[in-house]
């Protein structure tokens, strides 16, 4: 017989990822906890600027589809669970050592550039969302010149 209490969160998968991400060394994630992980950071992104938007959170939608090949449907319910865990979830540098574990280096530009898509999504650079792009960047174990160009590749493809 299981001895933990019940999940309190809306969405099962939100305690084994808060788990992990509390622990003091988190794991490499599963694919699907992965891809809600990436798909909160991207929320927090957005939300650093105090205003999130319409078109952030289609611009979310948009990259999560895109990435994992995900039906529009599909990806605006992964965006709204991700919304709530963002609410819920741990400093971003939990987020971002997690993501670190599970991404090949060589994969982990994708995740900067996906981030600089949504921050860029309003037509409005903000510090706010700079900051925690800057943080995920050091903790992906990127340089401010990869982040730069992933900057300029998310520009491009609007």
């Amino acid at each position: 017989m299981d001895s933990r209490p019940p999940c309190p969160y809306p969405f099962p998968m939100f305690d084994q990822l808060l788990r992990r991400l509390l622990a003091p060394a988190p794991t490499a994630l599963p694919a699907a906890e992965g891809r809600l992980a990436l798909a909160a950071l991207m929320v927090r992104v957005a939300r650093a600027d105090a205003d999130y938007t319409t078109a952030e959170q289609s611009r979310i939608d948009r990259v999560l589809a895109r990435h994992h090949g995900l039906s529009p449907f599909e990806a605006s319910a992964l965006r709204r669970e991700a919304e709530a865990l963002e609410a819920e979830a741990p400093d971003t540098v939990r987020f971002t050592r997690a993501l670190k574990d599970s991404v090949a280096l060589e994969d982990r530009t994708a995740l900067l550039e996906a981030l600089w898509s949504v921050a860029l999504a309003d037509g409005d650079r903000h510090e706010g969302e700079d900051q925690v792009i800057r943080l995920t960047a050091a903790f992906l174990g990127l340089t401010d010149r990869d982040s730069a160009e992933a900057r300029h590749r998310a520009t491009r493809q609007g």
